[in-house]
């Protein structure tokens, strides 16, 4: 009798044991990520394209002279390594991190977007990210980073995501 329950165990771990060890599912983009920027209500589709050029003119192709067009000038930062307002936010993009403007694109080319949701005053953008495993360096996964935005008159007054100090 028992070794007939320990054979049953090992059954069950065996079905088991390759999904204990099975990795997660890869976090990818959309294929076509413009289309989530557009919504049928036109206030949540204004509010969609104005984050879509956030997300284009200014985080993917670096044009911060841009900035005063999509963000307030009160622009409240809630990422712990930048400080509130419009020339606060730009001056970390152009001076801290030293990014330099690259051709305007007509559509989002380097940035995968995994889904953009819109209600109220709020945009939502969820978009992929590869980190190194911290268990063995040589290799990455990927994790969702989150950006949502609350709207005001057509631009972006206020900022949220998953930043640490660093």
């Amino acid at each position: 009798m028992r070794s007939l329950v320990f054979a049953g165990l090992m059954v069950v771990a065996s079905l088991a044991l390759p999904h204990a060890v099975r990795a997660q599912e890869p976090v990818v983009g959309a294929p076509n990520p413009d289309a989530l920027f557009t919504s049928p209500d036109p206030v949540l589709n204004a509010n969609k394209q104005a984050v879509y050029h956030i997300m284009k003119d200014l985080l993917e192709d670096n044009h911060w002279e841009l900035a005063g067009k999509w963000l307030t000038a009160r622009y409240l930062q809630h990422n712990p390594q930048v400080k509130s307002g419009l020339a606060p936010v730009v001056h970390f993009f152009t001076a801290v991190l030293k990014r330099k403007p690259t051709p305007i694109t007509d559509h989002l080319v380097r940035t995968k977007v995994v889904a953009v949701v819109a209600e109220g005053d709020l945009v939502i953008v969820a978009t992929p990210r590869v980190l190194k495993d911290p268990k063995d360096p040589s290799k990455t996964y990927t994790t969702t980073w989150f950006d949502m935005w609350r709207m005001k008159n057509g631009k972006a007054d206020e900022h949220w995501d998953c930043a640490t100090k660093s």
